[in-house]
């Protein structure tokens, strides 16, 4: 679908406004309940909500019997009220009979560990027994429900890779090799990509090669590396397998999954995301996070980059405490409309929510919900009813789009290999690298997408790239055309150190990127736990640093004090109309001021440090030159936005400036 189209014509069948909604379980509640549920869904402005989705059991009670019965007035009621389903196929939860007839596909854990079935998520994804019942199940409801009025979209399974991502049964362990087969054809090649004749584990036979199951001490990184593909790519044909049955059976209407962005590091999203025929995410705040906001953003804008920069969905968040994080705090008042405009700001045409009525058994009971157990009456229902207002009010953003003047390099192999045993330090976080660069470029209210290292960077001004531990040759040729091609390009500590098989590369410990550099990498110099060093220009560093050659770049920093004290610690080089800049120490995003502002400056980035940090300001771009300014106020204090326009959310048309009042979200259209 073109972005035009995306614009006029609404992007999920039957729906012409923005989505609000959340996940609906009717199955727990008696049906006299039901009807209460329309009528406060129809107050609160809900128009989409996901069914289904934990219901296997229910729906196919003995193998092979089927009782759609309740579904069908579920899905008829939603209907009568004018509000579409999005339809779960409920294979995160194979019902009891499954687990009795095949205790055999019981996933087992690394260490050997069989797990119980009296959860959900858990099962071999390599079962035959598995993908014989999904299929029957999602061939049944498609045939039902397929063209049905309501349907807007189909719900694939529930979080994949959560809780489970790597199974390691000998099921596991024949299907890793028909992979292993498929991808080095030859033992030989094999053999050399994993480096076996270290620690004698030279491979003669198929049969001889099994899952990196837990070992007497570290196992094989290339074998671990490439088992985490695998698991990846098992995962993803459980989802295209039900994908290409409701594409054959409900033609018309977009299949999805819900992903976790940055909360489920198994699974490479770049990979997944050109399965879906639409995006979509659940996001939770890390309670324990002073600067949660932050981290929503970040997953915000990974998202939008997953979706190539077209509306997605935000599938789940919730509108008060969840329930399992060490310490679940509530959401202040105003807060959950401040979460949910944010992820409409960076993209998110749909805001639905985990779940709408509060259950009262089961694992997630002290779960908020749209609807908590307080009832209609209590503030977090009226907040809810206040949001669907204002999303009705916000509909003109619906398929406008986010512009962008950065990317931040993300690559989720890179993650997995860098978090494999026996790296130089326990201390180098490489995901909280990244969150200092984005969280330095929030605060200065610089847009940022995410992007692979082989994408095409062209449209940005400056790339960052925190934490690119491992690059392939085509990669490094990537970044240094878009260099040579006049960007501005920002490498962290430890980057381009192994390529695809985990084997460092040729040339020092930073190979991949010497010559794009121009800085050679003589060692590496880890700090002690709490260690700091100081640089030139009042900044300071921790947890690494570098003993670094510079080649033909510049010296822009030094280490004054620790092991590489005199050194360089930061370098440039231009190459063609670029420039190439290398950060050899961990720097938080107060200090990261220092060394990004020169970088902006050189591309024509303006930051906004004139206002208060916690003001999030981001834009979205709509037909006609329209832009949507969203002002989203973290701070206890109103702040006022030098910004004309009219305001989405109070009608009001602002001449030269803008109140944002404190915790507060104005909406201007300019």
């Amino acid at each position: 679908m073109s972005n035009q189209s995306l614009l006029t014509e609404g992007w999920l069948p039957g729906v012409r406004s923005l989505s609000f909604g959340g996940d609906y379980n009717p199955e727990q509640w008696p049906e006299e309940v039901w009807a209460e549920d329309l009528e406060l869904m129809r107050r609160a402005g809900v128009n989409l909500v996901s069914i289904g989705i934990f219901s296997w059991g229910l729906l196919e009670p003995r193998p092979g019997e089927f009782d759609f019965g309740w579904l069908d007035r579920v899905i008829e009621g939603l209907h009568g009220a004018g509000i579409r389903v999005d339809l779960g196929t409920p294979t995160v939860v194979p019902p009891q009979w499954f687990w009795q007839q095949n205790p055999h596909v019981r996933p087992v854990m690394r260490d050997g560990t069989v797990l119980a079935t009296a959860s959900r998520g858990i099962c071999c994804p390599s079962s035959p027994e598995y993908a014989e019942a999904a299929v029957r199940i999602t061939t049944e409801l498609a045939s039902r429900y397929g063209d049905h009025p309501a349907l807007s979209l189909w719900h694939v399974h529930n979080e994949y890779g959560a809780p489970v991502s790597e199974c390691y049964c000998e099921v596991s362990a024949a299907a890793f090799r028909e992979w292993l087969q498929a991808r080095y054809q030859t033992l030989e090649a094999l053999n050399h990509a994993w480096g076996t004749a270290f620690w004698g584990q030279t491979y003669g036979e198929w049969a001889q090669v099994g899952v990196p199951a837990q070992s007497a001490t570290t196992s094989n990184p290339a074998h671990r590396l490439d088992f985490a593909r695998f698991s990846n790519e098992e995962l993803l044909g459980c989802f295209t397998r039900e994908r290409d049955v409701l594409h054959e059976l409900s033609p018309g209407i977009p299949v999805t999954t819900n992903f976790m962005a940055t909360n489920c590091p198994s699974m490479d999203l770049w990979k997944w995301s050109r399965e879906v025929d639409v995006v979509a995410n659940d996001h939770y705040l890390t309670a324990a996070d002073p600067r949660s906001q932050v981290g929503l953003a970040l997953d915000a804008d990974l998202t939008r980059s997953l979706a190539g920069g077209r509306p997605w969905i935000l599938m789940e968040h919730s509108s008060s405490a969840v329930n399992w994080q060490p310490r679940n705090l509530a959401k202040a008042p105003g807060e959950m409309a401040r979460n949910s405009l944010s992820h409409l700001a960076r993209g998110a045409d749909a805001i639905l929510f985990f779940q709408w009525r509060a259950s009262r058994r089961g694992a997630e009971k002290f779960h908020s919900a749209m609807l908590p157990h307080a009832g209609a009456n209590s503030r977090v229902f009226q907040e809810i009813v206040q949001l669907g207002a204002d999303l009705q009010g916000l509909d003109a953003v619906r398929g406008s789009q986010v512009k962008a003047q950065a990317a931040i390099l993300w690559d989720w192999e890179s993650l997995w290999a860098q978090d494999l045993d026996w790296r130089p330090t326990v201390d180098l976080f490489p995901r909280q690298q990244v969150r200092e660069y984005y969280e330095r470029l929030w605060r200065d209210k610089v847009t940022v997408d995410f992007a692979h290292p082989t994408a095409d960077l062209s449209a940005y001004q400056v790339v960052l790239a925190p934490a690119s531990y491992l690059l392939t040759a085509e990669a490094v040729a990537n970044l240094t055309a878009y260099v040579e091609g006049g960007g501005h390009l920002v490498v962290g500590p430890f980057s381009g150190v192994v390529d695809q098989d985990d084997a460092v590369h040729e040339g020092g410990w930073n190979g991949a990127v010497r010559d794009l550099l121009q800085v050679s990498v003589e060692e590496v110099l880890p700090l002690p736990a709490d260690g700091q060093v100081t640089l030139s220009g009042d900044l300071r560093g921790s947890i690494w640093t570098e003993d670094l050659l510079p080649l033909e770049a510049e010296t822009v920093v030094e280490y004054l004090d620790g092991p590489a004290a005199g050194k360089a610690a930061v370098t440039r080089r231009t190459l063609g109309s670029g420039t190439a800049t290398y950060v050899s120490t961990v720097l938080d995003h107060e200090t990261l001021t220092g060394v990004l502002d020169p970088v902006l400056k050189l591309a024509g980035v303006s930051v906004q440090r004139e206002l208060p940090w916690d003001l999030e300001l981001v834009s979205r771009h709509g037909n006609e030159g329209a832009e949507y300014v969203f002002a989203i106020n973290h701070a206890a204090t109103p702040v006022d936005l030098p910004v004309a326009g009219s305001d989405l959310l109070t009608g009001e048309n602002v001449s030269d400036s803008a109140k944002i009042p404190a915790g507060g979200v104005r909406v201007l259209r300019r």
